[in-house]
């Protein structure tokens, strides 16, 4: 009877084990047939949505519906635009771009900071291996020493400050404090230019100068460029575009421009064509970015070596576009400007211009970085490019004091002090408004470019008090 009744308790306990392995059985096949039922649904909603959605990269303008029109835009005669416009896609951000654009915050933030301890002071110097072999006790004792250090050169650092507040340093004094430790080239062969005016002859051994031909190229120079110049208020007649829009299409083809490694002179007459182009025709907000791509395709034609191909330019775009809709575009614009390209560019000028400034490598970056400003803001389209050449160096040459506007400059520039004064005022007070065009800004933020965005910005809010620039107008960039 012990032996039924051991076998029956046996047997029950086998039919609750049982009992579980078949209840999450029945679980674990519940839960395949679940993942098994959304998957098909997943792969029937996928497959009933279109495959080839097209998409514009500066601005999904799909939906945009002209009713419900805003009152303080039909006073204005202006149609209303999706406050979504300055969302730009187009160029895939990496993982390296975004670290660039944290370390550009923080050196922003630093150079509008006060005072900053140095950082040599508290950084440990490199030790060898025989010292880091040393015990705890002696770590714990070197440890009181270094504190003292940042301690004494807190006390100097706030005593340099406070004689620095009496003497009271206009902007132009205090230049030195950002651009001080810039690196000199030895090469340099002077500072300061000599006030004369260098003679065309010194170029005569460099074939690639054309001496002799140089005065003649920029005086044709000049000739084209009153031809070439666009309607500086041709915004007056577009119905649904802004100076915004034009701004935040222009940042966007920075970013094209600068990710294709393209030319300088491409980016000038890329904005050059889309400005004279919407000086003439009335453009859509939807062919708006079909306008930047195909103007900048012709550029490349124009001026590079390799131009990129037309998938390029409609990869760029998010497959926003067709081949057939960039070539019908292409044409449009190029029987609309008449075949005119020729487009005397600040660059041109601006290399002119080096010669009395004897070449030198700091200024020409700077500058290359204060004429690109004149693209993006649109109240520089009633200067010609040559007086945008001249006021870069002129503002360049001011940070790095490297002397007044002497007979040479104006000689190679073509203009005097007190014509460069207006658009020298209207660079500081671009630069010292809020980053407004981020892919601008971080293009220069480079080391290759010196950090051109970085430094001229913390000076231009420091000149912008000295020459009496008013921040306070507001201005549609």
């Amino acid at each position: 009877m012990q032996a039924k009744r051991v076998t029956r308790q046996r047997s029950a306990q086998n039919q609750d084990e049982n009992a579980g392995v078949a209840s999450r059985a029945t679980r674990a096949s519940t839960k395949t047939q679940v993942g098994k039922a959304a998957i098909t649904a997943a792969a029937t909603t996928k497959a009933s949505q279109p495959l080839n959605r097209k998409r514009v990269a500066l601005e999904d303008v799909s939906n945009f519906n002209k009713a419900g029109q805003d009152a303080s835009l039909e006073k204005d005669g202006k149609k209303p635009v999706k406050a979504a416009l300055t969302t730009k896609t187009g160029v895939t951000k990496t993982k390296t771009r975004t670290v660039l654009k944290e370390k550009v915050v923080e050196e922003v933030k630093a150079t509008e900071v006060k005072p900053v301890v140095k950082a040599a002071a508290s950084r440990p110097r490199k030790r060898s291996n025989s010292s880091i072999r040393a015990t705890e006790t002696d770590n714990i004792e070197n440890e009181a020493p270094v504190d003292e250090k940042v301690e004494a050169v807190v006390e100097t650092e706030i005593t340099k400050q406070e004689t620095a507040t009496y003497q009271k340093p206009t902007a132009v004094e205090e230049d030195g404090k950002v651009f001080a430790n810039e690196p000199t080239n030895k090469k340099l062969r002077a500072a300061e230019p000599s006030a004369a005016i260098l003679p065309e002859d010194d170029d005569n051994d460099d074939p690639l100068m054309v001496a002799e031909y140089a005065e003649e190229i920029d005086a044709y120079l000049r000739e084209l460029e009153p031809k070439s110049q666009p309607n500086h208020e041709y915004m007056d007649g577009q119905e649904e575009l802004q100076w915004k829009m034009r701004g935040i299409l222009v940042d966007w083809l920075i970013e094209v421009h600068t990710r294709f490694r393209l030319l300088p002179e491409t980016l000038y007459l890329t904005v050059n064509i889309i400005d004279r182009f919407l000086g003439l025709k009335q453009v859509g907000l939807d062919k708006l970015q079909l306008v930047g791509v195909a103007a900048m395709w012709v550029a490349a034609k124009y001026e590079e070596v390799y131009s990129p191909s037309i998938k390029n330019f409609i990869y760029v775009s998010d497959g926003g576009y067709v081949e057939d809709e960039l070539l019908r575009a292409e044409r449009y614009i190029l029987t609309t400007l008449d075949y005119d390209l020729s487009y005397p560019n600040p660059m041109n000028f601006l290399r002119r211009i080096s010669k009395a400034d004897d070449y030198d490598i700091r200024t020409r970056t700077f500058a290359k970085y204060l004429m690109e400003v004149s693209l993006l803001d649109y109240r520089f389209l009633e200067f010609p490019g040559s007086l945008v050449a001249a006021s870069a160096m002129y503002m360049a040459r001011k940070m790095y004091n490297r002397g007044s506007w002497n007979a040479s400059l104006v000689h190679y520039s073509g203009y005097t002090e007190e014509e460069i004064i207006p658009v020298f005022k209207l660079m500081i007070d671009y630069l010292a408004r809020p980053v407004k065009h981020e892919a601008f800004f971080m293009k220069y933020a480079d080391k290759k470019f010196k950090k051109a965005s970085i430094k001229v910005r913390s000076w231009a809010k420091s000149a912008a008090e000295h020459y009496k620039v008013d921040l306070t107008e507001p201005v549609d960039l």
